[in-house]
């Protein structure tokens, strides 16, 4: 994987889904002009108030195929099955040139994939909910998942409330 070249610094925001992440991130991107949110890609179809280019850039299975192939990405993941996220090149060279600081909101294993990338121009945050039964109340309240991804989303929190000690 050849590397983004960058003087830039950036900083990551990693946690279980329904951990509190994105409303940090949300607060500090309101009150600190100076940093700028990396928008993820994804292969997924958008949800419901999802805008392309703004919460995610929504490629499809093939299109985020085609770029893991063409090495576009920074860093990428299989979550779920055929459900791929990743970060492109571009997107933290489009930030860059602004002359701001990166802030990522990603998943525990894409956050550790971006600290070991970028090393020490990097600040890594896990951010730890208050406890398992706050995270499933979480996730619930958002009314936007089938059991089965509750499920499987509290299974994933699980292992990755493991990897806290590596942030």
């Amino acid at each position: 994987m050849s590397h983004v070249e960058s003087n830039g610094k950036c900083v990551i925001f990693s946690a279980p889904s329904g951990a509190g992440k994105t409303t940090i991130v949300h607060y500090l991107l309101n009150e600190f002009p100076e940093l700028a949110f990396s928008v993820s890609a994804c292969s997924r179809e958008p949800r419901t108030n999802e805008v392309d280019g703004k919460d995610y850039y929504f490629l499809g299975l093939a299109g985020f195929q085609n770029q893991i192939k063409a090495d576009a990405f920074v860093e990428w993941e299989e979550v779920y099955a055929n459900n791929f996220y990743g970060t492109l090149k571009s997107e933290l060279t489009r930030i860059w040139s602004e002359g701001k600081t990166v802030i990522f909101d990603v998943d525990v294993i894409g956050g550790l994939n971006i600290k070991k990338y970028f090393g020490d121009n990097a600040l890594a945050v896990f951010v730890q909910p208050p406890n398992y039964e706050a995270l499933e109340e979480r996730l619930r309240y958002r009314s936007t998942e089938t059991e089965e991804k509750i499920q499987m989303r509290l299974a994933k929190a699980k292992e990755e409330l493991g990897h806290a000690d590596q942030f």
